[in-house]
């Protein structure tokens, strides 16, 4: 979730707010809550716009939010415009929210900019409300899309789509190495092609990317696309927090939301297309992927909460899409990173690959299950660096008491992942990279699934994200299988760059530059498909 902001900005609202601040005064509503205890508001709020000019700072807001906690608790309030948010930073309150007032909060804001231009109106089941059709489309999801079922049916697809990229690495490395042996590969690019080419012929039977072909031209439009959608869905406009400057629109970020939704939908829309003419030309005995699925579930429908089956099926796919590309791209990149700059770690994680694969055969997802060390580096890297830091704004739709505070309804509530995941009252050393707390104490088996809430990187709760059955195989088998075919090495001797680029998801700033030597026996490669 980003905040889009200038330095234009505030000076339009600096002149506004010399204008229409007595007003504001005189008119602004008093919040009453009949005597009951409210949390802190947190100091440094500007008129009219709030807490806004926080999130456009340089330093990412979880972690001024991180500090904020330190001094105001781990619940408090910002102002988002004239709303009150909240804003919760440990364990505790997370479980508190997500379990005994869940039904309360199993609803998304709905009246944001970025929902309306970018999600069809809602019909984007993660930002619906909690009304039938988010509970139609969530079933729908975890039964036909997203189950044990259909993630072990994609296996292939997974292992297809891994080997054929490591084979491409090893044909690059073959034609550019260096005299030391080494090839320079740029991470952050390599796992976002491997990744929108396993997920696209997971959800629309396409396959784009490719070392050996350079992607096609609507490949490379797809892609770029997505990516700007991702970053503008976690945009929250001046006009969001004050409507009535919507409409001058500064940055002209909600016109190029239009552009990026009306790209999207024509690239869905042919998808859409090609799947109904091959239903027509072909048998049911065709292997069926996410848009087949739906079609087929929502045969003889015409519409859901006024929604047009077309709608329904394009806004599915492409978020489901979306997100699975930018989070596991995102994911994995934090992973090497995270390696890189701890090398003993990465050591250990090949040198269980060695003991429990052995070197004449390449990983499997069978194997999964015997690669603890490689299992915890994940759960290590997701607690670090969870793919969004403050998980998706959810709302209030009963009053609630949270932490001994009332908490109105129509409340947005921020969830400060990176704050929960550094409690040094849970974690031991909270700021260093140590896979190994999951292996014993404590720890050892705490997972990612939102039942444990000092680890809660995908969520918790009904809104949970529907598609961690799907990611984490995914994830898995990419990286055990690229640790175990090259050795990697930084380029300098210096630390692998941090900064990280706060959004939707929190990701890498800079480019992920690694040098690269195989370290199996040739043939491996080469009798790959």
């Amino acid at each position: 979730m980003s905040f889009c902001l200038s330095a234009t900005y505030y000076q339009v609202i600096g002149l506004v707010s010399l204008i229409l601040l007595p007003l504001l005064f005189l008119f602004r509503r008093s919040k009453l809550s009949g005597g009951r205890r409210e949390p802190p508001l947190a100091a440094g709020a500007w008129p009219i716009i709030g807490h806004l000019p926080l999130f456009a700072a340089s330093e990412p807001a979880h972690k001024t939010l991180g500090a904020m906690a330190d001094k105001y608790g781990t619940l408090f309030t910002i102002k988002i415009g004239s709303q009150r948010a909240v804003v919760i930073n440990n364990w505790k309150t997370a479980k508190e929210c997500f379990t005994t007032n869940d039904v309360a909060l199993s609803s998304r804001p709905s009246n944001l900019i970025a929902v309306e231009r970018l999600a069809y109106k809602g019909a984007m089941f993660p930002f619906a409300p909690n009304h039938l059709y988010w509970r139609d489309m969530r079933r729908i999801a975890n039964q036909e899309l997203l189950s044990n079922k259909r993630v072990e049916l994609l296996g292939p697809v997974r292992v297809s789509e891994v080997e054929s990229s490591i084979k491409a690495l090893f044909k690059k490395w073959e034609e550019e190495k260096n005299e030391s042996g080494y090839v320079a590969v740029e991470m952050k690019k390599w796992f976002g092609e491997l990744i929108i080419n396993m997920i696209l012929r997971v959800f629309s039977g396409k396959r784009y990317l490719g070392a050996d072909s350079g992607g096609s031209e609507e490949g490379r439009r797809c892609l770029k696309a997505l990516r700007e959608f991702v970053q503008q869905l976690g945009m929250i406009l001046l006009g969001d927090a004050v409507p009535w400057l919507r409409w001058v629109d500064l940055g002209g970020h909600e016109k190029a939301m239009k552009e990026t939704a009306k790209e999207l939908d024509a690239i869905c829309g042919k998808w859409l297309e090609e799947h109904r003419m091959k239903r027509v030309l072909e048998d049911d005995g065709r292997s069926q992927d996410f848009i087949d699925v739906m079609l087929s579930v929502l045969d003889g429908t015409d519409e859901l909460a006024g929604y047009d089956v077309d709608t329904i099926i394009k806004a599915t796919v492409l978020i489901l899409t979306a997100g699975a590309v930018d989070t596991n791209t995102v994911s994995l990149t934090w992973i090497i990173t995270c390696l890189l700059n701890n090398i003993v770690c990465l050591e250990e994680a090949q040198k269980e690959l060695d003991n429990q694969v052995g070197k004449e055969r390449f990983v499997n997802e069978s194997d999964m299950s015997n690669l603890v060390y490689i299992q915890a580096i994940v759960k290590e890297t997701l607690r670090l660096h969870p793919p969004s830091t403050l998980s998706g704004l959810r709302v209030f739709t009963e009053d609630c008491t949270i932490g001994g505070y009332y908490i109105p309804k129509g409340t947005p509530l921020m969830t400060n992942l990176w704050k929960i995941h550094r409690d040094p009252s849970v974690w031991l050393d909270p700021f260093d990279f140590k896979p190994e707390r999951f292996l014993s104490g404590n720890h050892k088996n705490v997972d990612v699934r939102g039942n444990h809430f000092e680890l809660i990187p995908f969520g918790s709760g009904r809104r949970i994200c529907p598609g961690i059955s799907f990611a984490m195989p995914m994830i898995h088998l990419t990286l055990a299988t690229f640790l175990q075919s090259f050795e990697i090495s930084k380029p300098s001797h210096e630390p692998i760059d941090m900064t990280e680029i706060f959004g939707l998801t929190s990701t890498k700033a800079t480019p992920l530059d690694v040098l690269i030597k195989p370290r199996l026996f040739s043939k491996l490669y080469e009798d790959l498909h």
